[in-house]
C-alpha cells in the first residue's frame, strides 16, 4: 500500500534547481535512504514531505490519516521541560486534545458540550492510551522521565527526540542523520530498533555500515533528479557507476554531433543558400538542450599540507593516569606512538576519548605516570577549528582572515581557487555560514585544516555530515598521508579503511591497543558490550540507568582458539568446508561473468537488482564460511 507519493514536484531557490519534475512513491515496509552531495537538497526533500517547505509545482500526497514522525538533524538546545513532557508533545493532536480536556475538566465553568466533543475526538485519535504509550517508550529507550533536556548530553538528547518521533506511532518515520552524536553502542542499538520498525523509513545518513544494514531502497539526488534503486547500498554503487559511464558516453556522442552541425552551419555561401531549414531548427534544438544540461559537480580536490618529518618517537606514555575529583578517567596507560602510526580511538560517549587526545597533546596535565612527546611535532587539530568558525561570516572570510592568497604546499593560492577544490562555488563561498549545510561547514573545516603544515594530524569525529563521496576522498588522502594520525570516530567503515591500530577505552579507565581497525578488533575478541561510558543518567529513584545499547545482545562473537580435540561433529564440518568454498567460488565466478556482459545493466531493473543481490549474498556467505574454516583450523592446530 502506498503511504506517500510525489507527483511532478519542482523546487528551485534562485537559479539553483533542487527538484526537477520528481515523481516517487513510498510503500509499507520500505526503508528508503536518500544519498547525494552536500547541498543537493536531501534535507529540503524531507522538509517537503513534512509540509514545512512548499514546492513550486506538483503534488505531494500522504495517505489520509497517515502519521509522520520526524527526527531532525539539528538537536534542540537545552530545555527546562522534562523528558516525559517532551516525548508526550510528540503525539501532536492527541496531546493537545488531552491537555485541553484536562484543563476544561477541572475548570469552574465547565462547557459540557465541548467536553463531550473532546471525549469523542480523544477516542478517535487513541489519546486515552497516550500516557501508557509514553511510559512504554521511555522504558524501551531507557530514558529518565524526570530529567530535563538541558541535563542530558548530545547522544541522550537524540534518543529523547527519537522517542518523541515514535510515540505517535507514525506510519512514516523521517530521520535526518540519525547516527550523529551517537557512540558505537547507541548506533548498534538504533540499528536494532529500526530493524524491528514496522512502518516506512525515509532517512539520510553518511554512515555506510548503517546504510548497508537498513536500506532496501535508495534515492540518489543528483542535479535535481532522483535516481531510484531497489536493493542494497553495495548494489547501488555498481548501478551508479554504470549509470554515470552511460551518461558520459551519451554526452560525448551528443557533443560530437553538435560540433559537426556547428561546422555545417558555418560552411560557405552556397551551402547556406541550399541548407535544410529543418536541419537548422534541429541545430537550434541541440543548442538549447546543451545549454540546459546540468554538468555533474567534480570531485573535491583535497591535499594535505605536510610539514617536515617529526622525530621517530611521537608519544611515549608510561603508567599514565588522569583523575578528576578522585575519579580515574585514564589509568596505567602504557603506549608508544611512532612516526607514521595511524591510531583509531573508540569507546562509548564519556569514556574519555577526547580526554586522551588532550593528554597526549599536553592540553591536560597527567596526574600520575610519565608522558614524553617527540621532537619537531607540528600539530593540526580538527576539533579546535570548530570553535574558530564565525557563523556570521562567509567561507571565504573564515578561511582568508583578510588575505587574498594563502600558502598551500609551498606556493601562493587564491582563496577562491582553494575553496573551489573543496566544491565551493563562488556563490556558496560568499554565503554566510549560517545558511550552509552541516556538510558544507565540515568541508570548510577540512579546508582550514589542510592549509596548515602538519606532521601530526589529530581528528575528533571528522566524518560528521560529510557526503559519502567526500568521505571516500578523505579516506584516500589520509591513507596516503605520511605523517602520524590520531582519529576519534564512531564511523566503523572509516576506521577500517584508515587506521592500522585501535585504542579501545572500556569506560573503567583502562585502554587496550589492538592491531587493525574496528572489524579487526571484533575478530580479536572485542565486543560492543565491553564499551561502557561514564555518563550515567539517574532515574527518579536514584538508581543509575544503563547507557545506550549496554543491554543489547552482542553481535560479534568472540573467536578464541580452543585448545581441545575437535569433536566428531566439528571434524566433519571442517572436512566439508573446502568443498563448500569451491562450490561458492564457482557460483560467484558465473555471476561475475553475467554482470560483466555489456548488456547486463540494460535488462529489467528487477533482474539486475536480483542478480546483484545474489552476488552480495554469495560473497557474504563465502566470507562467513572462510571465517569459520580459519576458526576450526585454529582449534585443530591447538590440539595437544
Amino acid at each position: 500500500m502506498t503511504l506517500l507519493r510525489l507527483d511532478a514536484v519542482n523546487l528551485s531557490f534562485g537559479t539553483e534547481t533542487l527538484l526537477d519534475n520528481v515523481t516517487l512513491h513510498v510503500g509499507e515496509g520500505e526503508r528508503v535512504c536518500i544519498v547525494g552531495r552536500n547541498g543537493a537538497g536531501k534535507s529540503t526533500l524531507l522538509r517537503l514531505i513534512q509540509g514545512k517547505q512548499r514546492q513550486d509545482s506538483g503534488d505531494i500526497w500522504l495517505r489520509p490519516g497517515g502519521r509522520v514522525g520526524v527526527l531532525e538533524q539539528e538537536l534542540p538546545e537545552g530545555e527546562e521541560e522534562t523528558v516525559a513532557e517532551i516525548v508526550m508533545r510528540g503525539a501532536g493532536q492527541a496531546h493537545q486534545l488531552l491537555q485541553e480536556y484536562l484543563t476544561l475538566s477541572v475548570s469552574e465553568d465547565i462547557d459540557l458540550k465541548r467536553l463531550e466533543i473532546l471525549q469523542h475526538e480523544l477516542e478517535a485519535v487513541g489519546a486515552w492510551g497516550l500516557e501508557q504509550r509514553v511510559k512504554t517508550m521511555l522504558e524501551k529507550l531507557e530514558l529518565p522521565a524526570d530529567k530535563t533536556l538541558s541535563e542530558l548530553s548530545g547522544g541522550w538528547r537524540r534518543r529523547v527526540m527519537l522517542a518523541r518521533a515514535l510515540v505517535a506511532e507514525p506510519e512514516i518515520l523521517l530521520l535526518d542523520e540519525p547516527t550523529n552524536h551517537l557512540d558505537l553502542l547507541a548506533i548498534d542499538w538504533l540499528e536494532s530498533l529500526l530493524g524491528d520498525y514496522k512502518g516506512a523509513l525515509v532517512f539520510i545518513t553518511h554512515d555506510r555500515a548503517f546504510l548497508q544494514k537498513l536500506a532496501n531502497r535508495i534515492w540518489e539526488l543528483d542535479r535535481g533528479h532522483i535516481y531510484d534503486w531497489s536493493g542494497t547500498y553495495r548494489g547501488f554503487l555498481e548501478y551508479r557507476e554504470q549509470r554515470l559511464e552511460e551518461e558520459a558516453r551519451h554526452n560525448a556522442l551528443f557533443d560530437k554531433k553538435l560540433a559537426q552541425e556547428e561546422v555545417w552551419i558555418r560552411q560557405g555561401i552556397k551551402a547556406r543558400r541550399t541548407r535544410n531549414e529543418g536541419r537548422v531548427r534541429a541545430l537550434q534544438a541541440l543548442r538549447r538542450e546543451r545549454a540546459e544540461r546540468r554538468e555533474r559537480v567534480g570531485s573535491a580536490r583535497m591535499a594535505l599540507e605536510e610539514a617536515g618529518g617529526s622525530g621517530k618517537l611521537v608519544f611515549e606514555a608510561e603508567s599514565l593516569g588522569y583523575c578528576v575529583d578522585g575519579k580515574s578517567i585514564i589509568q596505567n596507560l602504557n603506549l608508544r606512538v611512532m612516526r607514521g602510526d595511524r591510531l583509531g580511538i573508540i569507546g562509548a560517549n564519556g569514556a574519555g576519548k577526547s580526554t586522551l587526545l588532550k593528554l597526549l597533546l599536553g592540553q591536560l596535565s597527567v596526574t600520575s605516570g610519565n608522558l614524553q612527546q617527540g621532537t619537531k611535532l607540528e600539530v593540526a587539530y580538527f576539533d579546535q577549528l570548530r570553535d574558530a568558525l564565525d557563523l556570521d561570516l562567509s567561507p571565504v572570510d573564515n578561511l582568508s582572515e583578510g588575505r587574498e592568497f594563502i600558502q598551500v604546499q609551498g606556493r601562493n593560492k587564491h582563496v577562491m581557487g582553494y575553496l573551489s577544490d573543496f566544491l565551493f562555488s563562488p556563490e556558496r563561498a560568499r554565503t554566510p555560514m549560517r545558511a550552509l549545510s552541516g556538510g558544507e561547514r565540515n568541508r570548510l573545516l577540512l579546508a582550514k585544516l589542510f592549509s596548515k603544515p602538519a606532521n601530526l594530524l589529530v581528528m575528533d569525529e571528522p566524518t560528521n555530515d560529510l557526503d559519502i563521496e567526500t568521505l571516500e576522498l578523505l579516506e584516500e588522502i589520509l591513507t596516503e598521508y605520511e605523517g602520524t594520525l590520531l582519529i576519534v570516530s564512531h564511523d566503523r567503515d572509516f576506521l577500517d579503511q584508515v587506521v592500522t591500530s585501535t585504542l579501545v577505552l572500556d569506560g573503567s579507565g583502562e585502554v587496550k591497543e589492538y592491531v587493525g581497525g574496528f572489524a579487526d578488533w571484533l575478530r580479536q575478541g572485542g565486543s560492543l558490550s565491553q564499551l561502557k561510558g561514564r555518563d550515567q543518567v539517574k532515574s527518579e529513584t536514584g538508581n543509575p540507568k544503563k547507557i545506550a545499547g549496554e543491554s543489547l545482545n552482542v553481535v560479534a562473537k568472540q573467536a578464541k582458539p580452543v585448545q581441545q580435540k575437535l569433536s566428531y561433529k566439528l571434524q566433519r564440518e571442517l572436512d566439508a568446508l573446502p568443498e563448500k568454498i569451491e562450490q561458492l567460488e564457482a557460483e560467484l565466478e558465473k555471476l561475475q561473468e553475467i554482470i560483466a556482459q555489456p548488456e547486463f545493466y540494460q535488462g529489467p531493473q528487477e533482474r539486475v537488482a536480483g542478480t546483484l543481490a545474489s552476488l552480495t549474498a554469495k560473497e557474504e556467505e563465502l566470507e562467513s564460511i572462510m571465517v569459520r574454516w580459519v576458526e576450526l583450523e585454529a582449534m585443530q592446530a591447538g590440539e595437544g
